[in-house]
């Protein structure tokens, strides 16, 4: 992309902690990267792509494909060994991009394993993290990106080096590059652990003020009518921010982070409870970066503070329902305390004749330069406030008792309808209850075979896992089967004239692994929330059930899609995605009340599953029915919900069903349900019992018995 096509960095508008964390990145790269969290359409991609454009010019060795400085040669580069100081050329720092879709063998690079094995030679593709060496590697919806690749990525960006190994055979190469992701958190999380490996995180969300959005809109027509014309009026302030860095990367190595400046930072990990050290880490270099950048040579408080926000927010998460922010007015507090316990500590004093510059170039609680507020988001936005997200959960009554499974409860009549019991009000009835505490569930998986996305629930065939055979390969040969390749080519050595040591190995010879690991499903909920399920206990019983089941499907990686029913009809509360904390959140809202119209609901499922097996028919689905078994709405509705049942049995679809009926008296209606469904049935004390470990075994003997039938 040439710089005049390229949206200058300059002329973004807003997001000023996004740009800072950038340009912190830029000054050092041991800070270790920035993971961009925000809604669609808010400049992340546009300002990474920028970002390139001011970084210095990178020194390359002639024809060395690995970029290696021909001041410090890598000595175990594959196109080496280079001499030191020998011929070299200068090009731009690189942004390379990693697709969605990426193969492993793109990232890393592949090795030609029928030369390694017939001739001994290492002959080697380089993959997108040696053309990202020392440039800028970016990764767009870095939460969609496979785990394994995941891994490989911060891997290497942790260690400065890539290695490819391949039946004996490995290559190694340096891969020193900034790391940025950008993700939009309503399309699913990282994992904590990934989390942690990103140095910094910044939280991006479109301006609310009007102003603000008509500059952003004018700024970008402009530059879609006349991009070079654009460029070239903000070239004067891209130059004095290109020189800024490189004075700010000269500073760096003289900017002193004293005994004081340590302590607060480790007194803000610790006052936050930030597991391991890598926080500690970020935090220093962070500070240190941050000094440099306003020109001074002592970390100071505000360095410190800064680098918190910037630092910590996404290392406190332990689950996806745990909010991303931190309390600001806790981390003032604990540097307060950490200021006074070391009373010797004062600020640094400016350089003389030089006022006072704030990190990120403007107060912390006054509006950016141009108008925006910071970037941060406002702590009455929710971003902060410790809700992760959800809607504010409704409180009982002035402490007073929830009710127990009363008539009135268990009929839900609805005004005009005859229930049984007495018509409550509307406002009763669309009441939101509280979720019961989540606790960890047993593994519901899919039985047989499966061959979709990679993950942790059902058995499946993947590129990763314990082999189980091997076959020819139909395309590129990514996992080699050496003890099979050996043995197709063992028989035919006389023919092809071998009279050396080495095995003669032709393509037709390679065998590809088979191997076995496991898959993500699709859990579709289908929850009751009629009148029979209404009653407090019960049903905040349920959601915590159902926000257990949730938070596993997460750590699986799973999709998870959430229909309910209640009243007259079922809707899709949320339709299938890798965001359980969306499903979460619909999940606390969900009102209760009315008849049970449990064939809709079913019905409903039905369709949801039909439309997800046309998008991706290789992710399984599990159908998760929470209900206690009554059938109350519709014209027969007990024959109705078995005719949809069998709709799903039919088409051999998982499925467990979950028994919230509650009291001494039980009906069983949930148990029929899972025969029709020829599936099993689940009481809520078993779905955390030992008990549950016999349910996949039933699941699959259903399934096993359906087919000898």
């Amino acid at each position: 992309m040439s710089t005049s096509s390229r949206y200058p960095f300059t002329a973004i508008v807003g997001q000023d902690d996004l740009r800072l964390a950038l340009l912190l990145n830029a000054v050092s790269p041991a800070v270790g990267g920035v993971l961009v969290r925000g809604e669609k359409g808010t400049a992340k991609s546009t300002a990474v792509r920028a970002l390139a454009a001011l970084l210095p010019p990178v020194r390359t060795v002639e024809g060395c494909r690995f970029s290696c400085d021909p001041a410090a040669p890598d000595p175990g580069c594959p196109d080496g060994p280079h001499p030191a100081n020998g011929p070299g050329g200068e090009r731009a720092a690189r942004m390379v991009e990693l697709p969605v879709g990426a193969s492993e063998d793109r990232l890393v690079g592949a090795l030609d394993i029928e030369r390694a094995l017939a001739e001994g030679v290492k002959a080697f593709e380089p993959g997108l993290l040696a053309d990202a060496h020392r440039g800028i590697l970016y990764v767009d919806e870095v939460n969609l990106l496979h785990d394994h690749l995941i891994d490989l990525l911060l891997d290497a960006a942790a260690m400065g080096a890539s290695y490819v190994e391949r039946e004996g055979v490995s290559v190694r190469h340096a891969a020193r590059f900034l790391l940025v992701g950008t993700m939009n958190p309503e399309e699913g999380e990282l994992r904590p652990q990934l989390l942690d490996r990103f140095g910094l995180t910044v939280e991006v969300a479109a301006s609310r003020e009007p102003d603000q959005r008509v500059e952003v809109v004018r700024r970008r027509l402009a530059f879609e009518d006349d991009p070079a014309a654009f460029a070239g009026r903000w070239s004067g302030e891209e130059a004095g921010l290109r020189e800024r860095v490189a004075a700010a990367r000269a500073l760096l190595t003289r900017v002193r982070l004293g005994d004081g400046a340590l302590r607060r930072i480790a007194a803000v990990c610790a006052a936050f409870e930030v597991d391991g050290m890598r926080g500690d880490l970020v935090m220093a270099r962070t500070a240190t970066a941050l000094a440099a950048w306003a020109g001074r040579t002592e970390v100071a408080v505000e360095d410190v503070r800064q680098a918190a926000l910037l630092a910590l927010p996404h290392r406190r998460r332990r689950n996806p329902f745990d909010a991303p922010g931190l309390d600001e007015e806790k981390l003032d507090e604990v540097l307060r305390d950490a200021a006074a316990d070391d009373p010797e500590d004062e600020p640094p004093t400016p350089p003389e004749g030089q006022a006072p510059e704030e990190p990120g170039g403007g107060d912390d609680d006054g509006p950016g330069p141009d108008g925006g507020g910071g970037g941060r988001p406002d702590p009455g936005d929710g971003a902060g406030d410790g809700s992760g997200g959800l809607p504010p959960q409704r409180t009982e009554d002035s402490g007073a008792p929830a009710p127990e499974d009363t008539p009135e409860a268990l009929t839900g009549a609805e005004p005009g309808e005859s229930g049984g019991g007495t018509p409550r009000p509307a406002s009763a009835e669309q009441r939101a209850v509280a979720a019961g505490e989540p606790f960890r569930t047993k593994v519901l998986s899919v039985p047989g075979l499966g061959a979709g996305a990679a993950g942790r629930r059902s058995r499946a065939r993947t590129e990763h896992g314990r082999t189980t055979g091997a076959t020819r390969p139909e395309g590129a040969l990514t996992k080699l089967h050496l003890t099979a390749t050996v043995r197709a080519a063992a028989p035919h050595q006389r023919a092809r004239g071998r009279s050396g040591r080495g095995l003669v190995v032709r393509r037709d010879d390679l065998r590809q692994a088979t191997r076995e690991g496991r898959e993500g499903n699709l859990v579709l909920f289908v929850v009751d929330a009629s009148g029979s399920m209404a009653a407090r206990r019960r049903m905040g019983a349920v959601k915590g059930a159902v926000l257990s089941l949730l938070l596993d499907a997460y750590q699986r990686r799973d999709k998870v899609g959430l229909v309910t029913f209640r009243g007259r009809e079922a809707e899709v509360a949320l339709p299938p995605t890798s965001s359980v904390d969306a499903a979460a959140a619909r999940l606390q809202a969900l009102p209760t009340g009315g008849r049970t119209p449990l064939a809709a609901g079913l019905l409903k499922a039905h369709d949801v599953l039909r439309v997800e097996r046309l998008r991706d028919a290789t992710r399984r689905p599990l159908l998760v029915v929470v209900t206690d078994g009554r059938a109350t709405g519709g014209p027969e509705p007990v024959a109705l919900a078995g005719r949809a049942a069998r709709l799903h049995a039919a088409e051999a679809t998982a499925s467990v069903v979950v028994d919230c009926e509650t009291g001494p008296v039980r009906l069983g209606l949930a148990g029929e349900l899972a025969r029709e469904l020829r599936g099993t049935a689940v009481t809520l004390d078993e779905l955390r019992a030992e008990a549950l470990t016999g349910l996949v075994k039933d699941v699959t003997d259903h399934h096993r018995a359906r087919r000898a039938a």
